[in-house]
């Protein structure tokens, strides 16, 4: 089956030779094998995971929409509340890799299994159409006919329908370019024909406006149906289906990416690359290398992960990333490691290999728990806080997609082939690679990072030359080889890579050494915390200010569930770094006999009990923990942890009278709240997202307990001619005229609510914002369910 493969591959490779041809290229996933290591572990883990997921529950929604019987319900969370089907999606690509990395035939009986169902649904359906969206048919009629309304996360009122298509797109691809199933081609194109005729009659403007909802890579796929089938139509529809609103900055080199929802965005920049790799747009490219600039050198933190609350914020302020407990989206690394390998291959610069090391230990690998497989949403960089993984029967969250997907990729990037049939070496990872164009194996023997040392075993021999990589974080920035032994002197170093031409001979061995140097690496954007990176590897501490707390490290089954949600530890009952943070970093203590871990004692102020040991990140899990590290004087010390006592006691006193809350304009929080409206608008104003509407908008409340007594919305002081109403469970409330005077800053109100409402609201409330005639209700930047 991997022989029709690679045939498959081939044949894509002769019919669309794209523009650029002199670009690197990696070897299929079948000709790499990881051998050991944590990398490995997380593959085999995640293989449990896979064959722990039940396909017929995953194809429920499919069968459902064609009018077919199911063989049982659909899982719940996200599966049944408006994204059915997205995990189907991700599954075919998550078995595809899981089949090529280890030839595991149960995830090849799995694929069948999954397309011999998908192709029974597609016949019923009748016109190629293959999703899972609750009563899509109808909604997909209204959009033919040009009847397309779209917000930010909804369209037609159904939750980012695009995006959820594209994950069986891209499922179905992968089945075919991946797994070699010719099933899967024809599903796709099928699919593909669908996609033409629905889209025939709409203007580019009419398609531009369904872009305003997030749509996830469907350029990229499309680019990628071109390649498959050469056919024009779907490169046309990939430049289509690239939102010119997000692309056009970046083609003057502009940012404008502050307050936009991050992995909304991170797919598009993804097509725009994909576009550019088949038609030689060096302007497209560029678009998506400065993309990766501001996002990767502006925007991310020590451990590779972007955004708070799932959006990109200031490049100011970066506060909120150690004082929200829902700091990086694992989705938005999967995708950027997507966009660093595309622009690596392309280009060769060293700078997205640096990027990918480091994104693919400390995020990718740190986000699955190495027992039981669980999947982690959010990595809070909250100091004292921690993370909650998925249950492989509850939790279908976005990042569990992406999540059975990355854990089978680790070995895609270990090697890669020039142009000339150079042999780069990429990563430090334990695995054999077969080399068919020059008859030759090569294995890397390593126990990296445990240990600061690797080897190379030629299998075969030939003529062509080695180049392995120099990284940025070497101690000492000169990388040490010998081969067979001896001490390599005059070698050349060509774009961060040393570089060895010879004839290579059977069992030929090259070693070199990787000392890694240490560092502390500040925050962005003035925060005053830093991260102690130890080589490619982000070390942090376990610590624990509440001996007798029991946290729920795995998450249950609600909307909410992938937010670790547990108490908040006060920033003055943890350690601070004192002075000069590179001077704490040196006076790490190396403990014997535990590679990679370090005793803190010295320059820095403990309030904890327990002493602090450094471990890398992707070690540490169950518990709370400390990535960054907050730094002040000796003689600030004081101070500081007033302020910051002060601070978290506000805010531990609002979070203890709220009983839930939503932030208008942000994509979890409102779809989690079920919301719904009409001629509504949502943006960014002042680093705060809003809402308002020219008719209304909606969310659902709970309030189990019946508690409430208070609904506090957040305004801004300046809007001005804005009337509108305010109910709650179709009972008014409050009328609202917003008259532009409580100046230049964001106000709060309180409004009763009445108890007998309350009484009989049965623990939930449908609040409602209603326009008056001719006005705006907004915009709301901030609602708040309170106790009293």
């Amino acid at each position: 089956m991997k022989q029709v493969s690679l045939l498959c591959l081939l044949i894509v490779a002769l019919a669309i030779t794209p523009a650029w041809a002199s670009r690197l290229t990696t070897l299929p996933l079948h000709k790499v094998q990881l051998t050991g290591g944590d990398f490995h572990h997380a593959q085999t883990t995640n293989l449990d995971y896979l064959l722990a997921l039940e396909p017929d529950k995953l194809l429920a929604p499919y069968l459902r929409e064609a009018g077919l019987p199911i063989k049982t319900a659909s899982y719940g969370n996200w599966e049944n509340t408006g994204l059915d089907g997205h995990i189907g999606g991700h599954y075919l690509t998550a078995l595809s890799l899981a089949y090529a990395a280890t030839s595991d035939a149960r995830m090849l009986e799995r694929l069948h299994y999954m397309l011999q169902q998908l192709e029974r649904a597609q016949r019923a359906n009748g016109n190629g159409y293959l999703g899972g969206i609750p009563d899509g048919a109808a909604m997909w009629q209204q959009v033919a006919k040009g009847d397309i309304q779209a917000d930010l996360f909804s369209m037609n009122k159904r939750w980012v329908p695009w995006y959820n298509l594209h994950k069986m797109f891209a499922g179905l691809r992968d089945a075919y370019q991946i797994a070699g199933l010719a099933k899967a081609k024809t599903l796709l194109i099928n699919y593909g024909q669908w996609l033409k005729d629905l889209t025939q009659n709409l203007s580019e403007a009419q398609i531009q406006t369904m872009l305003i909802t997030e749509y996830g890579g469907m350029n990229e796929v499309l680019v990628d149906m071109y390649a498959i089938s050469g056919d024009k139509a779907y490169l046309r529809l990939a430049k289509s289906f690239s939102q010119r609103s997000i692309l056009d900055p970046l083609l003057k080199q502009q940012d404008k990416l502050s307050g936009l929802h991050a992995n909304t965005q991170i797919p598009k920049i993804i097509g725009f690359q994909r576009v550019a790799e088949m038609t030689g747009n060096t302007e497209w490219q560029q678009a998506a290398e400065f993309f990766w600039d501001r996002v990767v050198n502006h925007r991310s933190t020590a451990i590779g992960g972007n955004s708070v609350k799932e959006h990109f914020h200031g490049l100011d302020d970066f506060h909120a990333m150690v004082t929200d407990a829902e700091g990086p989206e694992t989705c938005n690394t999967y995708n950027m490691l997507k966009l660093s390998k595309m622009l690596f291959l392309q280009t060769q610069e060293q700078r997205y290999l640096d990027y990918y090391e480091r994104a693919m230990y400390n995020h990718i690998l740190a986000s699955q728990h190495p027992e039981h497989g669980g999947l982690v949403y959010f990595t809070s960089m909250r100091p004292g806080h921690y993370r909650v993984y998925s249950d492989v029967h509850q939790a279908m969250w976005c990042c569990v997609g992406s999540g059975i997907e990355n854990h089978s990729k680790y070995a895609e990037l270990v090697f890669a082939l020039g142009s000339n049939n150079d042999v780069l070496v990429n990563l430090f990872v334990p695995a054999k690679a077969q080399f068919d164009t020059l008859g030759v194996s090569i294995e890397q023997i390593t126990a990296f990072p445990q240990q600061d040392s690797s080897s190379l075993k030629i299998n075969g021999s030939g003529q062509f030359t080695l180049k392995i990589r120099q990284p940025t974080w070497l101690k000492g920035n000169l990388l040490q080889v010998k081969v067979n032994g001896k001490s390599v002197q005059s070698i050349a170093l060509t774009k961060g890579y040393v570089t060895i031409e010879r004839h290579w001979h059977n069992g030929d061995v090259v070693d070199f050494a990787l000392p890694m140097q240490t560092k502390a690496e500040p925050m962005p954007g003035n925060v005053d915390h830093y991260a102690i990176v130890h080589g490619p590897l982000v070390l942090a501490a376990k610590v624990n200010p509440f001996p007798n707390e029991q946290l729920n490290f795995v998450a249950d089954d609600s909307r909410m569930g992938h937010i670790a949600n547990g108490q908040m530890c006060p920033p003055e009952a943890l350690p601070v770094i004192l002075d000069d943070a590179q001077g704490f970093v040196e006076q790490l203590k190396p403990v014997a006999g535990q590679p990679l871990t370090f005793l803190a004692e010295q320059q820095l102020s403990n309030p904890l009990n327990d002493p602090l040991y450094l471990i890398p990140f992707y070690q540490l899990h169950d518990a709370r923990y400390q990535v960054y590290w907050p730094n002040t004087s000796k003689q600030d010390l004081a101070l500081f942890r007033d302020r910051a006592a002060r601070e978290a006691a506000k805010q531990a006193q609002l979070d203890a009278i709220t009983i839930d809350k939503v932030a208008p304009g942000e994509q979890q929080p409102e779809s989690d709240h079920f919301y719904q409206g009409e001629h509504s608008e949502a943006g960014v104003h002042m680093g705060r997202h809003w809402r308002h509407a020219h008719k209304w908008f909606s969310y659902l409340l709970n309030d189990k307990q019946q508690q409430a007594k208070v609904l506090r919305i957040s305004y801004f002081g300046l809007d001005n001619h804005r009337n509108f109403s305010i109910w709650l469970n179709d009972i008014k409330i409050a009328s609202v005229a917003l008259k532009g005077d409580k100046g230049n800053k964001f106000v709060d109100v309180d409004y009763p609510i009445p108890s007998a409402l309350v009484a009989n609201s049965q623990g939930q409330y449908r609040l409602m914002f209603k326009a008056d005639a001719g006005s705006v209700a907004g915009g709301i930047y901030g609602v708040r369910l309170l106790r009293q």
